[in-house]
């Protein structure tokens, strides 16, 4: 695999799973040990193929329109957060709801709501057609604009700049937003900016640790799904410190010329992805030749959200529902 005959692979720590999506999954597996199969959910859950297949496999029905539910139905909105017309409508139609949006995500939908009473636009740095920016987006009816580079600070023009706000998707690489957000500044001397940074702490987290590991190895695997906003960044970032930096859904799609002539390959997941495809990627590039697994130092991560009430259980009766719900 490499002329030294090995390869030694580096862990990112943190990498993987953060609060919001641990969250996310479990009040899907609640609802469906609670209500039985189908529950419906909106969009994908969070953005990775495994667990979107893994809940496929226990009774969980992906869907993007509302009317693909069934009346009475039980229904879950995805990590990513809704839009204001969509939590209406799911409302006037009667379904039994249970919101997983991020509550990181949440929180700017609240600010959103708050300064757009007193008044305020918003421009809000995202990526078109993202979920989270189509849910954050959508809280109001008009007077958000949205930009996606520097460029885009150039063109967008509010109706006035006396009460200006900016928002930010929470899962954007912290350097371009910090970025854009500077161009904003620089347009609008005024903008109203948030008391805390809107990407969440698990993003920045993972980049972070990305930014310390990359120095140290020749080549950075990133495990993600394609449709993974915060796992592309993970890329990104490696890149733009000048490593190779490669994403991977599964094990099955590494390739063996990514590692020739390296010593030493960088290891760390999405937000979304879960700790066992990092295992598998692991055993793919023992096969490959790699000799040693060492883990980064790091503070884990303690956050964690509370369910909604209709899903809290007590522990006894959640260990008797995971040991039932199929595997």
């Amino acid at each position: 695999m490499n002329t030294s005959g090995g390869l030694d692979i580096l862990l990112a720590e943190p990498r993987g799973f953060c609060a919001g999506v641990d969250r996310a999954i479990e009040i899907v597996e609640r609802a469906l040990a609670k209500f039985g199969a189908p529950i419906y959910v909106r969009h994908e859950i969070v953005h990775n193929t495994y667990v979107v297949n893994d809940l496929k496999a226990k009774g969980a029905i992906f869907i993007e329109e509302l009317d693909d539910v069934p009346a009475g139905a039980t229904l879950v909105f995805s990590a990513h957060g809704v839009s204001r017309a969509v939590q209406q409508e799911a409302a006037a139609r009667g379904f039994r709801i249970f919101d997983a949006t991020c509550p990181l995500v949440t929180k700017v939908h609240v600010e959103v709501a708050k300064l757009a009473k007193e008044g305020y636009e918003f421009i809000m740095i995202g990526h078109k057609g993202h979920p989270e920016v189509e849910g954050t987006m959508g809280q109001l009816d008009g007077g958000i604009h949205l930009v996606e580079d520097v460029a885009d600070v150039a063109r967008i023009q509010p109706a006035q700049t006396d009460k200006l706000a900016v928002v930010t998707q929470t899962t954007l690489s912290v350097d371009d937003a910090a970025a854009i957000a500077s161009a904003i500044k620089g347009r609008f001397p005024n903008v109203r900016e948030p008391k805390q940074q809107d990407i969440c702490y698990a993003t920045q987290n993972r980049q972070d640790a990305v930014k310390l590991m990359s120095p140290q190895v020749d080549v950075v695997v990133v495990v993600g799904s394609p449709t993974s906003s915060n796992s592309n960044r993970l890329a990104e970032v490696a890149r733009k410190l000048g490593t190779p930096g490669y994403m991977v859904d599964s094990a099955d799609e590494l390739q063996p010329q990514w590692f020739e002539n390296y010593t030493r390959v960088g290891l760390t997941a999405g937000a979304s992805a879960p700790e066992i495809l990092v295992t598998q990627v692991i055993e793919r590039l023992k096969a490959l030749g790699a000799v040693s697994v060492q883990r980064m130092p790091g503070d884990p991560e303690t956050v964690k959200f509370p369910l909604p009430k209709g899903l809290r259980m007590a522990q006894n009766e959640a260990d008797q529902a995971k040991k039932s719900s199929p595997n």
